[in-house]
C-alpha cells in the first residue's frame, strides 16, 4: 500500500493481489476499483491522477489554476503598490507572513474547514510568498485554495447528508455554540470539526424554529441553505481565487487599497451602493454575512429607518410574497445581484444586529428606486428652542454628502448644483427668518468631494486654508480659500458622529481648528486618506496615494475629529470606524499652516459641559441613550456562547426584548406618554418627517440639545466680550 496527495489530500492505494486491480481509497472520493491490471509501481502513480480527473466532484473543480494574465498582473499590482503606495512597504519575509496569515483569513475565516495538518504542510509559503509574487507565481496560492475547495465540498457533502438523513437533533440538551472562532485554534482532527458543525447546523435549526418554523420547514431551509453553498461552491472560477489572493496582499498597505476583477470592477463603479435602481446601501462581506457599511443618506434603505451601520443581512426576499433567499455563506457580488432590481419593486431583507448572535432576525421591506440628487441635497430648517426664559430661532442645515454636478459643469451650465453653492443659498433663505445661530449637521455625511468641503468652509471664514494633502513622495499642498466674502458671520456648531467622515471630517477639522464655531456629537470615523483608481491589463486596482491633513497639523486619518462637547453614541469603535479595520495607516502630524483664529472656544468648554451634564441627566432620550449603552456593554462583557437548549435561547431572547420594552416604556412614562404593550406597536406607532422617513426621538434630541450648547456658547461669549470691555 502506497500513499499518494491529490488535490493536497491523502489517498491510499493498492493492487488487489487476485485481480491486479488497482483499488484507490481517497478522503473525499472514498474507496473507487479501476478494472485495469497495474504493470508497474510508477504507471500506477501516474494513472491514479489521470483517473481522478474521471471521478464525480469535481477534481476538475478542485484543480483551479492561475491563468498567465494572472501572473503578469500580479506583477503589475506588486510594481504599482512598490511606486505609487502611500505607505512604503518591503516585500519580504516579514510582509509575506502577514499575507500569509490575511490569506488564510479570507479563505476560511471561521476556521471551519481546513485542519491544522493543512496549515502545518501550507506553513512553507509564510516566508515565500513574497518571492513568488516578485516572480508572478500563484502555485501556493492556488495549492492553498485547492486544499480549501477540497474541505469544503467534504464538509457540504456531510452537512447535506445529515440533513436528509432521519437523524434528529435534540434541543433539551444543555449545550452551546461559540460562533467567534477568530482566536480560536485550528481543529486538529475531522472529529472536532463534526461536533463544530453538528452544533452550527442545530443551531441554524433552533433559530428558524424559534421564528416559528416547524421542524420540517426548518430543516428544509437549512437544506436548501447548505445545497445553494455546494451550488456556489462549484462555480468558482480561477478568476475568483486570484482576486482573493490579490486583496490578501494589498490588504496588507491599508484597507483601502484593492483590487478588482473586471466584474468587480463593473460593481465598484456605483461604489457598491445599489443607487442604480437599488436600495442605497454600501455593503461588505464580514466572515460569512453580508453587512452593512453605510447607507446613502435619502436612499431607499435609508428612508426605512429600520437599517443602520453594522446590520447583518441574513436573508433576501423578492417582492411582497416571495420566499427567502438565505445568503449566509454567499459571495458578495452575487448578494447585490440580489438585492439590485428594477426601480419600484419591492424586495425585503431579513437583517439581524450584531451585537449579540443569537439576536433575533427582522424583516424590513423596501421598495427599490434611484436615489435622487433632490434629495441628497442639502436641506434647510428652524429649530425654535425656549432657553434663559426667551426664545430663539436656530437655522438647521443638514448636509447629507458633498456632492457636486461636474458634468453639468463641464457643459457650462451656471446653475450646476453643488454643495457650497446649496448651503450659500440656504443660509441666505435664513438669514431672512430671523435666526439667532446656525447648527451644520454633518452626521452620517460620508464626505465627497475634496473640492466641496473646501468651497464650503470658506462660506464661514473670511480666507484662508483649509486642508493640507500629503502625497506619496512626501510633497504637501495646502488648500483654502481665497474669496474674502462671507456668507455667515454668526454664532455654529457643527454636529457629528461616527459615521461622518474624509470630506466632512475635513469640513469639521477646519472649523474647529479656526475656532469658527463648536464642534459637537461623537468621534467622527477617522477616514483620512486618498485614493486613486488605477486601470490594470486586467482590472483595476484602488489605491491609497495621499493622506488629509488638518490645518493645526494634525491628521483626520484613523482618530477622526474629536468633538468639543461628546453625545452618548452606540456606534461601537471596534465594529464601525477607521480604527477598526485591519492595517489602517496610523494617526501622525505634519507642520500646521499659517491660520488666523476667531474667539476661542477653550475657555468656555467646561462650563459648557457642565450645563449639558446637568441637563440632559433629567433629559428622558439621552437618559434611554445612556440606558442602551449600559446595556449593550454588558452584553459585550457576558459570555458569547449560543445556547442550543430551546428553553434557553428562548429565555434569552425574551429578556433581550423585555428590556429593550422596558427601557422604551421607561421613556414614555418620563414623558407622560402612553405605554407599549409590544416591539411590534413600537415599530407600527413610529412618526414620519415629510419625506416617508421615521422620526428617531434620539437624533432629534441631540439636535435640541446642540441648540442650547450654541445659546449658552453665545451667552458665555457675551458675557466674556463685556468682562473684556468693563
Amino acid at each position: 500500500m502506497s500513499t499518494l496527495r491529490i488535490s493536497g489530500v491523502a489517498a491510499l492505494w493498492h493492487r488487489e493481489p487476485q485481480t491486479g486491480f488497482l483499488c484507490l481509497k481517497h478522503e473525499l472520493f472514498g474507496t473507487q476499483s479501476f478494472i485495469m491490471p497495474m504493470m508497474s509501481s510508477l504507471l500506477s502513480r501516474s494513472l491514479v491522477v489521470s483517473l481522478l480527473c474521471l471521478l464525480p466532484f469535481s477534481a476538475a473543480q478542485a484543480r483551479l489554476e492561475a491563468k498567465p494574465i494572472h501572473s503578469s498582473t500580479l506583477v503589475e499590482i506588486a510594481d504599482t503598490l512598490k511606486l505609487g503606495h502611500y505607505n512604503r512597504i518591503n516585500l519580504d519575509d516579514a510582509l509575506s507572513g502577514r499575507i500569509f496569515e490575511q490569506y488564510l483569513k479570507d479563505v476560511d475565516p471561521a476556521k471551519s474547514y481546513l485542519l491544522q495538518s493543512d496549515i502545518d504542510e501550507f506553513e512553507v509559503y509564510r516566508t515565500t510568498f513574497d518571492d513568488q509574487i516578485k516572480a508572478g507565481d500563484l502555485s501556493g496560492a492556488y495549492l492553498i485554495y485547492n486544499r480549501f475547495q477540497s474541505r469544503l465540498e467534504e464538509r457540504l457533502t456531510a452537512i447535506i447528508a445529515l440533513l436528509e438523513s432521519d437523524q434528529s437533533f435534540d434541543f433539551t440538551v444543555a449545550e452551546s455554540l461559540n460562533n467567534d472562532r477568530e482566536k480560536a485554534p485550528w481543529a486538529k482532527t475531522q472529529s472536532e470539526l463534526d461536533q463544530l458543525w453538528h452544533r452550527r447546523v442545530k443551531s441554524a435549526l433552533l433559530n428558524l424554529k424559534l421564528a416559528g418554523k416547524t421542524d420540517e420547514e426548518a430543516r428544509e431551509l437549512v437544506l436548501k441553505r447548505y445545497k445553494n453553498q455546494q451550488q456556489r461552491a462549484e462555480q468558482i472560477k480561477s478568476e475568483d481565487v486570484f482576486q482573493t489572493f490579490a486583496n490578501a496582499f494589498t490588504e496588507q498597505f491599508d484597507p483601502h487599497t484593492q483590487y478588482f476583477s473586471p466584474r468587480s470592477s463593473e460593481n465598484f463603479q456605483i461604489n457598491m451602493s445599489l443607487s442604480l435602481e437599488g436600495i442605497g446601501a454600501v455593503l461588505k462581506s464580514e466572515n460569512e454575512f453580508t453587512q452593512i457599511v453605510r447607507l446613502v443618506p435619502a436612499g431607499p434603505a435609508d428612508k426605512t429607518g429600520q437599517l443602520k451601520a453594522s446590520d447583518m443581512i441574513v436573508g433576501v426576499g423578492q417582492g411582497d410574497e416571495g420566499e427567502f433567499e438565505d445568503v449566509v455563506g454567499w459571495r458578495l457580488d452575487d448578494v447585490v445581484d440580489l438585492i439590485r432590481g428594477p426601480k419600484d419593486t419591492v424586495v425585503r431583507l431579513q437583517v439581524k444586529s450584531p451585537e449579540r448572535e443569537n439576536a433575533p432576525v427582522r424583516v424590513v421591506r423596501i421598495v427599490r428606486n434611484k436615489v435622487k440628487l433632490e434629495e441628497q441635497s442639502a436641506q434647510k430648517r428652524v429649530l425654535e428652542l425656549n432657553h434663559f426664559g426667551r426664545d430663539f430661532r436656530l437655522g438647521v442645515i443638514e448636509i447629507p454628502a458633498f456632492y457636486i454636478d461636474f458634468a453639468a459643469l463641464q457643459k457650462g451650465d451656471a446653475n450646476y448644483k453643488s454643495t457650497s453653492r446649496d448651503v450659500e443659498k440656504l443660509i441666505n433663505e435664513l438669514k431672512t427668518e430671523n435666526i439667532d445661530g446656525l447648527i451644520i449637521d454633518l452626521r452620517n455625511n460620508g464626505g465627497g468631494s475634496l473640492r466641496e468641503a473646501n468651497e464650503t468652509v470658506g462660506l464661514f471664514i473670511n480666507r484662508g486654508p483649509t486642508v493640507q494633502v500629503k502625497d506619496s513622495t512626501g510633497r504637501i499642498e495646502v488648500l483654502g480659500d481665497h474669496d474674502p466674502k462671507l456668507a455667515y458671520d454668526g454664532p455654529m456648531a457643527v454636529l457629528v458622529n461616527r459615521l461622518s467622515a474624509s470630506a466632512s471630517e475635513i469640513f469639521a477639522g477646519a472649523i474647529q481648528d479656526y475656532n469658527r464655531g463648536i464642534i459637537i456629537g461623537g468621534q467622527t470615523f477617522g477616514k483620512g486618506t486618498v485614493q486613486t483608481l488605477l486601470p490594470l491589463d486586467h482590472g483595476q486596482l484602488k489605491l491609497t496615494n495621499a493622506k488629509f491633513y488638518r490645518i493645526s497639523g494634525d491628521s483626520t486619518q484613523n482618530r477622526g475629529v474629536h468633538p468639543d462637547i461628546s453625545f452618548p453614541t452606540l456606534y461601537d469603535p471596534e465594529i464601525i470606524g477607521e480604527s477598526a479595520l485591519d492595517q489602517a495607516l496610523d494617526w501622525d502630524t505634519v507642520r500646521s499652516a499659517p491660520h488666523g483664529n476667531y474667539i476661542e472656544i477653550s475657555p468656555f468648554i467646561t462650563e459648557l459641559e457642565a450645563r449639558y451634564e446637568e441637563r440632559t441627566s433629567k433629559d428622558p432620550d439621552f437618559q434611554f441613550m445612556r440606558e442602551q449603552i449600559a446595556h449593550l456593554d454588558e452584553l459585550k462583557a457576558e459570555d458569547a456562547l449560543v445556547p442550543l437548549q430551546e428553553s434557553a435561547l428562548k429565555q434569552q431572547r425574551d429578556e433581550m426584548e423585555g428590556w429593550q420594552l422596558e427601557a422604551e416604556n421607561r421613556r414614555r412614562a418620563a414623558k407622560q406618554l402612553p405605554l407599549f404593550k409590544s416591539l411590534t406597536e413600537l415599530t407600527e406607532s413610529l412618526e414620519t418627517d415629510a419625506q416617508g422617513k421615521p422620526i428617531n426621538p434620539e437624533a432629534e434630541a441631540m439636535l435640541a440639545e446642540s441648540g442650547r450648547i450654541l445659546i449658552d456658547l453665545m451667552y458665555l461669549t457675551l458675557k466674556y466680550s463685556a468682562a473684556s470691555a468693563d
